[in-house]
């Protein structure tokens, strides 16, 4: 029986960061042409998703700061694809909302945005595309949670 190579962790966090910059590299590409950079296509693939949300919600998301975060949707308001607005459960917050316009552009180029990536994903068979998944999802959780314990640590 032959014995598999350990992958030493820090050689496995150098595929991963380069895995994930050619992906990102491939996400932006595949949205240039709409006029949007990758935080403003977040910010409307998430109100598309999952309807009307507070900034903060977005925020929780899509895993942008602050400062990214409202320079993205001053960017998407200024250009008519989202509307802020209150709501009856609290004045103070404001909803962020796209417009006809926004609808519009986001469903198109999140269609061309999801065949570009599944034509990057065909790389890997379907079963690799869900070990792949869960593999990742199971490694962040992990990530996240030693983070948390950290953070708890620190005086």
């Amino acid at each position: 029986m032959t014995k598999r190579p350990k992958i030493a962790p820090p050689q496995l966090w150098t595929v991963l960061s380069k895995c994930h910059h050619a992906l990102r590299l491939a996400a932006e590409c595949s949205i240039g042409g709409t006029g949007l950079v990758l935080s403003d296509f977040a910010v409307l693939e998430v109100l598309l998703h999952k309807g009307p949300l507070t900034i903060s919600e977005i925020q929780d998301r899509i895993l942008l700061a602050s400062g990214s975060m409202t320079a993205a949707v001053d960017r998407v308001e200024r250009k008519g694809l989202v509307v802020r607005k209150t709501t009856a459960k609290d004045r103070r917050a404001r909803v962020l909302e796209l417009t006809a316009a926004g609808r519009k552009l986001i469903r198109s180029a999140f269609a061309q945005h999801a065949a570009d990536l599944a034509q990057i994903m065909s790389a890997l068979s379907a079963g690799e595309q869900l070990q792949l998944y869960r593999l990742a999802k199971k490694l962040g959780l992990a990530a996240a949670a030693e983070n948390e314990s950290r953070q708890r640590a620190r005086p």
